[in-house]
C-alpha cells in the first residue's frame, strides 16, 4: 500500500527560530602592505613574496639573523600566516627550518615582536599555514635566527577575519565610474593604503554623485564605517550624506539620513551611528555641483535580516512528527533553501522552541 501524504500547514513566528548572519570572511591582507628584507640577494625582491606566483621568490643572502618583514600600514588581528617554499630546489628545502613567524608593532627590532610560530620544515613547493590566534600587529616578520642563514619565502599570506560586515559580497552601484575605480572596490576589505585605484571606488565629477549597497533584505543598521582616501584630496568626502531605508526613489537618495560627514582625515576610518535604522539600501550621496565621491571602504553593521510572520505550506510524509529532532532539522533545511531562493543566502536558522502547527490531511493522488 502506498504511504499517504498529507500537508501540514506550519505557521512560523520569528520567535520560534533564531536567525544569524554569516558575514564573517577571512581575507588575505598581505598584498595591502609593503615588504622589505634585511639584505637583498640579487633581484629577489621582498615584494616578490606577495606577487601571487610561487616561481618568483624573495631572498636574503646568507647572513646572521636574516629577516623578511611586511608592513601592513595598520594593526590587524591576525588569524593565520601561510608560507610557500621554493618549488624548484630540493636542496633548498631546509633553508627555512627554524624560521620564526612574528606578529607585532615594533619596527626597529624585529626580534622584539612576539612569536606566532616556528617553522620546522616546509617541503619543496608546499604551502604551510600557521595559526596566530588573533595576535595583533602591524608587522609580520619571518626571521631566521643564527649565523649563516637565509630567508627565502616564495609566497606569504596573512589572513584576517573581518566579522559582521553586512556589505560583504552585496550588489553595489554608483552614479558614474572614474576609470577603474569601480563601485565594488568600496567593499573589498582593502582600505587602499598602497594603491588606491585598485582598492577604492570613485565617481566622475558630476552633480550629486552617489554610491549604494543593496543588503538584499531589511536590516536594523547600527553603524556605518567609511574609510577615506589616503593619497590626496580627503576634503572631497566633506558633506556626504549616509541614507538608509527601503525606497529606490531617486536611486535611494531620498531615504532618511543616518548622518552627514563633516570631514574624515586622509586614510582614516570613521564610524557613524545610525540608531538601528531599518533598511535594505545604504546610500552615500554628496549634494552639489562638480563633486566627486571616492570611497576606499564602506562597512555596514547591524542585525537581521528582519523577517515578518510568514505562512508556509510544506509537504511532509505522514510518518514524520514535529517532536522528532531529525524532522525539525529537515524542516530547517527546507526553510534554508527557500530563504536562499529569496535572497537570504547569509543566514543560519536554529529552533528556539518547537513550531505551532495545524494539520490538514489529504489523500495522495493515485499512482
Amino acid at each position: 500500500m502506498n504511504m499517504r501524504d498529507f500537508y501540514k500547514s506550519l505557521c512560523f513566528l520569528l520567535g520560534f527560530f533564531s536567525v544569524q548572519t554569516e558575514a564573517e570572511k577571512e581575507v588575505n591582507v598581505a598584498t595591502w602592505g609593503t615588504a622589505e628584507l634585511s639584505m637583498l640577494y640579487s633581484d629577489w625582491y621582498a615584494q616578490k613574496a606577495l606577487d601571487g606566483s610561487i616561481y618568483t621568490c624573495s631572498s636574503t643572502p646568507w647572513q646572521t639573523d636574516p629577516w623578511w618583514r611586511l608592513d601592513l600600514m595598520k594593526t590587524y588581528s591576525v588569524n593565520r600566516v601561510t608560507i610557500t617554499s621554493k618549488p624548484d630546489c630540493s636542496s633548498c628545502e631546509s633553508w627555512l627550518n627554524g624560521a620564526e613567524i612574528r606578529v607585532g608593532n615594533v619596527s626597529s627590532n624585529v626580534s622584539s615582536n612576539p612569536v606566532c610560530a616556528v617553522v620546522s620544515t616546509i617541503p619543496t613547493g608546499a604551502t604551510y599555514s600557521y595559526s596566530c590566534h588573533g595576535m595583533e600587529g602591524r608587522y609580520i616578520i619571518v626571521n631566521n635566527p643564527g649565523p649563516s642563514k637565509c630567508v627565502t619565502p616564495c609566497e606569504v599570506g596573512v589572513y584576517v577575519i573581518f566579522p559582521g560586515n553586512l556589505a560583504t559580497g552585496r550588489n553595489v552601484k554608483q552614479s558614474s565610474t572614474n576609470g577603474s575605480w569601480i563601485s565594488e572596490q568600496a567593499i573589498d576589505f582593502n582600505p587602499g593604503i598602497i594603491k588606491q585605484s585598485s582598492a577604492c571606488s570613485s565617481t566622475n565629477v558630476q552633480t550629486n554623485p552617489w554610491w549604494r549597497v543593496d543588503l538584499s533584505s531589511v536590516y536594523r543598521v547600527s553603524s556605518v564605517v567609511i574609510t577615506n582616501r589616503l593619497d590626496c584630496c580627503p576634503e572631497r568626502i566633506n558633506g556626504a550624506e549616509i541614507r538608509i531605508e527601503n525606497s529606490l526613489e531617486n536611486n535611494g537618495n531620498n531615504n532618511p539620513i543616518c548622518a552627514v560627514i563633516s570631514s574624515i582625515p586622509a586614510g582614516v576610518s570613521s564610524t557613524y551611528f545610525c540608531n538601528n535604522m531599518e533598511g535594505r539600501y545604504v546610500n552615500l550621496i554628496i549634494p552639489g555641483d562638480s563633486r566627486i565621491l571616492t570611497l576606499c571602504e564602506v562597512e555596514v553593521y547591524g542585525e537581521g535580516p528582519l523577517l515578518k510572520r510568514t505562512f508556509l505550506k510544506m509537504k511532509l510524509k505522514s510518518s514524520w512528527s514535529l517532536s522528532d529532532p531529525a524532522v525539525r532539522v529537515q524542516l530547517l533545511s527546507q526553510l534554508q533553501s527557500v530563504l536562499v531562493q529569496r535572497g537570504f543566502s547569509d543566514v543560519k536558522l536554529q529552533w528556539t522552541q518547537p513550531p505551532e502547527q495545524e494539520v490538514m490531511q489529504k489523500e495522495a493522488d493515485p499512482v
